[in-house]
């Protein structure tokens, strides 16, 4: 049997985005006696065991509870306990889990544990953030050093694939999509369930509800979708879930619009969730203007649900968002709308009320692009193969 050490910031239960959706969805379909997996995370919540098994992961958590000061200390923390269970498990790899993750794997490096290191790319944050803010410049020869001796980078997107040659990395580079959420392609909660949320939020015959499930951060573009809402019949409103650093700014935004009754903060939600939300009983339109993603694991979740989406073609999403305007080449699976645009965001609303023959037709194409190419199954299998499969 194989070990690997998977350096991931956070983890299960709490702070699961996509990232950490994917572990746990790649790692739950690899055999527990083919790949031993651990993971050095950090104890964000004091209340949390610092070690546990969640799946096929077997969870180190290390910090003081305090979520500031323990994510500035982490990736020493991390390095040195990952020392400390290198001499008991002997790892036969590293997977670091988003650009940062770079960090942990260099300082072990450095003093003297050498281990080959696989990173994979899931940032949905754009380059210029990742890389160039003033108080992270000071630390990139860090990030670099870790790029070049990565042994295997796997991106999810085309757009990541990009940015290792940037950092000074000439080894391979492997693409494997993420998947849709398996609660909607496969639903399991009771129907019974979402009708109450249903009435809980006050929908109503005739309303039209647009959607969105991602962090409350400028990337997102929800401002937009707020502001397009002027532009659209009273009966439309937006759903949004989530939590973030612009929670504040998007709700005086409202204010200031004076759609207090048109826009609905669900608030955080875990991931196993979202689904019983992101459905076509709740809602009419997913709505994602992003202005940059890595991928976009929410866009395929609801195209998995059958909900019509209305998106930019920033970052990653131009792997699966196509329409006859930007892919002539391709049948449409989407309504593809530019960055900071408000006005093209309601006209695509429009159409899609409009015209249900055609949302219907869009819909289910897309649904079974998720099927075949965003399937959990078949990622897993990938990541088996054409990535861990290197080190075992």
């Amino acid at each position: 049997m194989k070990k690997i050490l998977i350096f991931s910031l956070a983890y299960y239960p709490n702070n699961v985005s996509g990232a950490e959706g994917a572990i746990k969805e790649i790692t739950d379909r690899i055999d527990s006696s083919d790949i031993e997996f651990h993971m050095v995370t950090l104890l964000s919540d004091k209340s949390l065991p610092k070690n546990e098994k969640i799946g096929n992961v077997n969870i180190h958590r290390v910090g003081f509870g305090s979520v500031y000061l323990s994510k500035i200390l982490f990736p020493a923390l991390a390095a040195l306990k990952a020392k400390k269970l290198h001499k008991q498990y002997k790892f036969d790899a590293i997977w670091a889990m988003m650009t940062y993750m770079l960090w942990p794997v260099v300082l072990l490096h450095f003093w003297g544990v050498s281990i080959p290191h696989i990173l994979t790319l899931q940032d949905g944050d754009p380059y210029e953030k990742v890389f160039e803010r003033w108080f992270i410049r000071p630390f990139t020869p860090l990030l670099d050093y870790g790029f070049r001796k990565a042994s295997v980078i796997q991106v999810i997107s085309s757009y990541l694939g990009e940015w290792p040659a940037r950092r000074g990395y000439k080894g391979d580079i492997v693409k494997i999509f993420n998947g849709a959420n398996p609660k909607n392609m496969n639903p399991d909660y009771l129907q019974e369930e979402v009708e109450e949320i249903k009435k809980q939020l006050g929908k109503n015959p005739g309303d039209i509800y647009l959607m969105n499930a991602a962090r409350l951060v400028y990337q997102k573009g929800h401002d937009d979708v707020i502001r397009a809402l002027l532009l659209l019949p009273d009966n439309v409103h937006f759903v949004l879930i989530g939590g973030g650093p612009d929670e504040k700014m998007l709700k005086d935004l409202v204010e200031e619009k004076k759609l207090g009754n048109r826009v609905k903060f669900i608030g955080k939600l875990d991931r196993e969730d979202v689904p019983k939300y992101r459905n076509t009983t709740i809602a009419d339109i997913f709505v994602g203007p992003s202005r940059s993603e890595g991928l976009g694991n929410s866009f395929l979740s609801a195209m998995a649900a059958r909900l019509p989406v209305i998106s930019t073609r920033e970052g990653g999403i131009a792997e699966f968002l196509f329409d006859k305007k930007h892919n002539p080449d391709k049948e449409p699976t989407g309504w593809v709308v530019d960055k900071d645009n408000s006005e093209q965001i309601a006209e695509a609303v429009k159409d899609v009320l409009a015209n249900p023959g055609k949302t219907k037709e869009i819909v289910e194409r897309a649904r079974d692009m998720v099927f075949v190419k965003f399937n959990w199954d078949v990622i897993a299998k990938e990541m088996r193969e054409k990535v861990f499969g290197r080190f075992i």
